[in-house]
C-alpha cells in the first residue's frame, strides 16, 4: 500500500515537472518568434523614419521619377527600381528551369556514383562569396559578353520587329542582361540544392506506383513529384528571389551603375542595392542620405510584397488541391 502511495506521489511530481518543462519550452520558443517579429518591425520603423524627409519632400513622385542628381538634390527611385526588377526577372527566368532541371537529373536520372560529387559541387557554388562572382563577371564574363554574346544577340534578336528594341544598342559587355546572368549563376545552386532535398522526401512508393501504371519519367516528375513538393519548391524559389533582389556586390561590378531607364537590356543601368553601395559614403546632405535610405525602404517593401504574394499563391494552390 505504501509503495502504491509513493508511486502516485512520484507520478504527480513527474507530471508537474513535465508541465513546467513544457511551459518553459513554450515560453522560449514564443520569445524567439517574438524577437524575430520585433526585429522586423524595428527595421521597418527605422527605415521609414530615415526615409521620411525624402518621402515628405518628393512625395509619391519619388517612386516615379527617373532623375537622380545630388547637385540639385533631385532624387527619384524609378531607375534603380526598374533595374532591380528587370535583373531579378532575367535571373529567375533562367535559374528556375535550370535549377529544377539539375535537381531532377540528380534525383531521377543521374548515375549513383556521380550524384554525390555533383551535389557537393553545387553546394560549393552556393558558398562562393558574391564579390568573387562580381570580379569574375567584370574581368572574364563581361568581355566575353561584349565580344561574343551581345553582338550575336544584336544581329539576331535585335532585328525582330516588336521586341528588337530590347536587344538593340552597342555591345557594352556590362549592363542589365549581364547582371541578370550573373544573378542567375548565383541563385541556381540555391534552387537546385533546395529542390534536390525536397525531391528526396517524396516516398519511393509513389514513384514505383506511377512507373507500375506505365508513366514515363517526364510524367512522373510532372504529375507526381513536383505537385507533391510544390510548397517547398515555391518557398525555395522565393528565397532565391530574395537574394536576387538584394544582391549588391556582384551586381555593382557588372551593371554599369547608370541612373537611367534603358530601353535595351544590353545597356548599363543600376539597382537599389548597387545605388546604395556606390553612393552612401558620398551622401553628405541630409536629403541625399534620406533618399538612399528611402531606396532601402522600397527594397524592404518589395521583398515583403514578394513573400506575401508567395504565401497567397500557396494558399490558392492548396485550395485547388483540396487541402
Amino acid at each position: 500500500m505504501s509503495l502504491a502511495i509513493e508511486g502516485n506521489r512520484h507520478g504527480r511530481a513527474s507530471g508537474s515537472g513535465g508541465i513546467d518543462a513544457d511551459r518553459i519550452f513554450h515560453g522560449v520558443t514564443f520569445g524567439a518568434a517574438a524577437i524575430v517579429l520585433a526585429v522586423l518591425i524595428g527595421v521597418f520603423i527605422s527605415l521609414l523614419v530615415g526615409a521620411w524627409p525624402a518621402l515628405r519632400t518628393f512625395g509619391l513622385g519619388f517612386f516615379v521619377t527617373e532623375s537622380w542628381n545630388p547637385v540639385t538634390e533631385k532624387f527619384g527611385a524609378l531607375a534603380p527600381l526598374y533595374g532591380t526588377l528587370v535583373t531579378s526577372l532575367i535571373a529567375m527566368l533562367i535559374a528556375v528551369p535550370v535549377g529544377l532541371g539539375i535537381a531532377i537529373f540528380l534525383t531521377e536520372t543521374c548515375p549513383r556514383p556521380l550524384r554525390r560529387p555533383i551535389g557537393i559541387a553545387i553546394e560549393l557554388l552556393a558558398g562562393i562569396p558574391s564579390i568573387i562572382y562580381g570580379i569574375w563577371g567584370l574581368f572574364v564574363f563581361a568581355p566575353f559578353m561584349q565580344t561574343v554574346v551581345q553582338p550575336a544577340i544584336i544581329s539576331t534578336l535585335g532585328a525582330i520587329p516588336g521586341i528588337g528594341f530590347l536587344f538593340f544598342g552597342p555591345p557594352y559587355g556590362i549592363g542589365l542582361l549581364t547582371s541578370g546572368l550573373i544573378l542567375a549563376m548565383m541563385i541556381v545552386p540555391f534552387i537546385a540544392s533546395t529542390a534536390r532535398e525536397v525531391f528526396l522526401t517524396v516516398p519511393s512508393v509513389l514513384r514505383e506506383a506511377a512507373f507500375g501504371m506505365g508513366m514515363t519519367r517526364w510524367e512522373v516528375n510532372r504529375s507526381i513529384i513536383i505537385p507533391y513538393v510544390r510548397s517547398a519548391l515555391v518557398g525555395g524559389t522565393m528565397l532565391a528571389l530574395g537574394r536576387a533582389l538584394g544582391e549588391t556586390m556582384a551586381v555593382t561590378f557588372v551593371i554599369g551603375n547608370a541612373h537611367r531607364i534603358p530601353s535595351s537590356i544590353l545597356s548599363p543601368g543600376t539597382t537599389i542595392s548597387a545605388a546604395i553601395a556606390n553612393e552612401f559614403t558620398e551622401a553628405t546632405a541630409g536629403i541625399y542620405t534620406s533618399s538612399l535610405i528611402a531606396l532601402g525602404f522600397v527594397l524592404f517593401v518589395i521583398t515583403f510584397a514578394v513573400l506575401s504574394a508567395a504565401q497567397l499563391m500557396l494558399r490558392q494552390m492548396k485550395k485547388k488541391a483540396g487541402e
